[in-house]
């Protein structure tokens, strides 16, 4: 991950902090260690003019934004928020102590108002850049949007236009080290694509003519002529840019408590915080002391580690999640997919690749002989279980052989008295071949020639690699694994025992996925999270009706995008139990922010209202406890492992 560095805001937010900081270190010192302080530099009764005057030119270096949005604020009817609370307490703070001056009592309260604009800002300072190292990771998203597309006119001339006016059919040329800005087919050229910002991936794709592109890559090597077959509107950069602008709308029922927590909960304390100041000051005559009380009872109560560190943690989660090719349409989903304990899987493309492979060769001799025969048969044939057994071949096949198919069993291929059978059971049955029956599961391809027996082929739906490890770890998690799948209870059977699925159902029409979810959902306790997990291509009603819907490969897919609510930009499984490991320290991180900063607070305004805590503490309370709460939100958007590693480390 590249080193996040300060915008030229942040610099000089900083810069204004450390000169105001050195200022006010430079006249507190001599307040504090001369004989008198500042106020006898002068002496006599206006001997308080002189630090005021000091203490106020800090005051305003570091605070007169905080003074301006307080005001403008006030007067766009929105009052009770933390620059009020920030501006009422600092003020009433020089006020009280110019009271003091005037009245000829020891002078308290312009270090301390200072003091908490100062490390209020520091505070806020820390929240920016927590927020902007967090954006960093969905920025790589934003800076998909291509700036322009070289449209193919006339003879061949090459002109810059607006994505957005090219259409459905148009040629584009796209050269080295330029944002693909449509998606489209390769009709000349070949190169490679860094697909980094789409899916997490570091390594380039290669692509060639008759390869499909996708908008928002970039272009590496090559120039590359691509035929438009999306409208900018509706292609994958367009909709991925909609679904990240969008995730901040989406709120947690955290964001949403906080939210209306600080709307009822700012009013109270400034009516406590005046009774505070009036009710044990008009009995006691001591106005000075409650006043003060009151004041630090005010910059205490300021909700601003609660409203800033959980949205923050939030986005730091869905920032972390993005870097990794993980799209979290909003704070809702994050907060639901730790409670996530049920995950439904459909089984093609998901669970498996989607496309028939040879996983066993049975030969009555020689494997190699099974093969070449089988291929020769196939050849001619576009039926993806030809096309697998002529790709595990590899090498050029024997021509001549007359080809001729028969319906339901297989294909028989004849040359000058050569035959070869390829196909089922029923074939070998039909021509009398007795044949050694193949016990795998998947579809079977029996060959024999000329009378004899040569073999069989297994061919079946390939599981991805990293499938097992996956349901492994959910199931560590705690959770349930289900398989939903339309092929036969045998093949169900054989893909749930070697995944180590906790339950599976076989033989269902897209239809039928639709009430067995519904049926889990209904079936599931109070609290659990039902999670699916499709390829967004044939499950887009099944992803809109589960508590979460969870995409794979969701680049170029409308349906994973649309449908789902999380896509996992990369066809990789592991990319579910590392966002619940996401979802899961986000949570941890909020619910330890909001346990810290009401214990803290509430400790501090009881010492506040009794007098033992002063304005001192009061700042720590408030600005001291957000800045901490920041950073621990901050940790949210850390690296993480996937895979194999995390567990062993756990396991460890």
């Amino acid at each position: 991950m590249k080193r996040f560095s300060l915008n030229g805001k942040l610099k000089r937010e900083l810069i204004r902090i450390l000169v105001a900081l050195t200022l006010f270190f430079a006249v507190f010192l001599p307040d504090k260690l001369l004989e008198g302080g500042l106020g006898g530099v002068s002496g006599g009764p206006a001997g308080w003019v002189f630090p005021f005057l000091l203490y106020l030119a800090v005051y305003l270096l570091i605070g007169y934004d905080v003074l301006w949005r307080a005001a403008r604020n006030i007067l766009h009817g929105q009052v009770f928020d933390e620059n009020f609370l920030m501006c009422v307490a600092t003020l009433g703070a020089f006020a009280l102590a110019v009271f003091r001056g005037v009245t000829g009592q020891p002078i308290e309260g312009f270090d301390e108002a200072c003091a908490v604009l100062l490390f209020y800002q520091v505070g806020e300072w820390f929240q920016r850049y927590a927020t902007g190292r967090s954006r960093r990771s969905i920025a790589g998203l934003m800076d998909i949007r291509p700036d322009h597309a070289n449209l193919v006119r006339g003879e061949g001339d090459a002109v810059r236009v607006d994505p957005a006016e090219v259409k459905v059919g148009d040629v584009i040329l796209i050269n080295p080290g330029e944002k693909v800005p449509l998606d489209g087919v390769v009709i000349s050229g070949a190169s490679a694509l860094d697909t980094k910002a789409l899916t997490g991936e570091s390594l380039p794709r290669e692509v060639q003519a008759g390869g499909e592109v996708i908008s928002g890559c970039v272009n590496l090597t090559a120039q590359l002529y691509v035929r438009v077959t999306r409208e900018f509107y509706d292609s994958t950069v367009s909709k991925i840019l909609e679904l990240v602008e969008n995730a901040s709308g989406q709120k947690s029922k955290a964001e949403n408590f906080i939210t209306k927590f600080a709307k009822y909960y700012t009013p109270v304390v400034c009516s406590v915080a005046l009774l505070l100041a009036v009710i044990p000051g008009a009995v006691t005559a001591d106005w000075s002391t409650w006043v003060y009380r009151a004041l630090s009872f005010l910059v205490v109560s300021c909700p601003c580690a609660l409203v800033i560190s959980i949205p923050l943690s939030f986005f730091a989660g869905i920032g972390a999640a993005s870097r990794y090719g993980i799209l979290i349409k909003g704070a809702n989903y994050l907060e639901r997919f730790n409670k996530a304990d049920l995950f439904v899987f459909d089984k093609t493309g998901t669970l498996t690749k989607g496309n028939f492979a040879v996983v066993n060769v049975s030969p009555a001799g020689n494997a190699e002989e099974v093969l070449r025969l089988a291929a020769i048969a196939e050849r001619d044939s576009s039926h993806p279980i030809a096309r697998s057994v002529v790709a595990r071949w590899g090498k050029p096949t024997a021509g001549g052989y007359a080809l001729r198919n028969v319906a339901g069993a297989g294909v028989v291929a004849e040359k000058e008295g050569d035959v070869i059978l390829c196909g089922n059971a029923k074939l070998m049955q039909e021509h009398g071949i007795a044949y050694t029956e193949e016990k795998g599961v998947g579809t079977v391809v029996y060959v024999a020639r000329n009378g004899n027996f040569v073999g069989s082929i297994l061919i079946a739906d390939e599981v991805k690699p990293e499938a097992a490890e996956v349901v492994g770890a959910l199931n560590g998690m705690g959770a349930k694994t289900v398989m939903l799948t339309g092929d036969n209870r045998a093949i169900a059977a054989s893909v749930a025992a070697k995944l180590g699925l906790t339950g599976y159902k076989a033989s269902l029409l897209p239809q039928n996925k639709v009430e067995e979810v519904e049926r889990l959902l209904a079936e599931k306790e109070k609290g659990e999270i039902l999670c699916f997990v499709g390829d967004g291509i044939n499950d887009a009603p099944v992803l809109m009706r589960a508590d979460i819907g969870i995409a794979m490969g969701g680049v170029g897919s409308d349906a994973a995008i649309e449908a789902s609510d999380v896509v996992l930009m990369k066809d990789d499984l592991r990319g579910i139990p590392l966002a619940k490991r996401i979802a899961r320290k986000t949570m941890a991180v909020v619910r330890e922010n909001i346990v810290f900063s009401i214990a803290v607070k509430a400790a501090i305004l009881l010492l506040s209202a009794v007098g033992i805590a002063n304005m001192w503490l009061a700042v720590f309370g408030d600005v001291g406890v957000a800045v901490l709460a920041i950073l621990n939100a901050m940790r949210v958007n850390s690296k993480y492992e996937s895979g194999t590693r995390a567990k062993e480390k756990a396991e460890a």
